[in-house]
């Protein structure tokens, strides 16, 4: 099978990220953690599969990740928590956006409003 016929593996559990709104990757990209430069060589993951990042979305469509230990939320600066959560909500909503638009977007407009004005300056 072709590269480009296999879609999108998951580097940590080797299945198929099928729909953006699962992506680590694309998760990533909307909030500004991963240059747009590299996003076609980073290696893919389920949100699920970064559990430290996913831990930080607060929506009802996702079901809550817990992360126990020293990285988990409860053992993080509550400051710090509430920013992230913010921003990877945020971010979380664009990905649900994204997918339930049927406009072909071009993946530059991708991104939070703040992370393209970012990217342009």
């Amino acid at each position: 099978m072709a590269k480009c016929d296999q879609g999108y593996l998951c580097e940590v559990c080797g299945q198929d990220v099928s729909a953006i709104v699962d992506s680590d990757l694309y998760l990533r990209y909307v909030i500004g953690e991963l240059d747009p430069e590299v996003l076609h060589t980073t290696p893919e993951r389920h949100l699920r599969c970064n559990p430290v990042l996913a831990q930080f979305i607060d929506h009802p469509d996702f079901e809550r990740v817990v992360v126990p230990g020293e990285m988990g939320l409860a053992n993080l600066d509550p400051d710090f928590v509430a920013e992230r959560v913010a921003l990877i909500t945020r971010g979380y909503e664009r990905l649900l956006e994204i997918a339930a638009s049927d406009e072909d977007r071009d993946v530059t407009a991708y991104p939070l409003p703040e992370v393209i004005d970012r990217y342009r300056h």
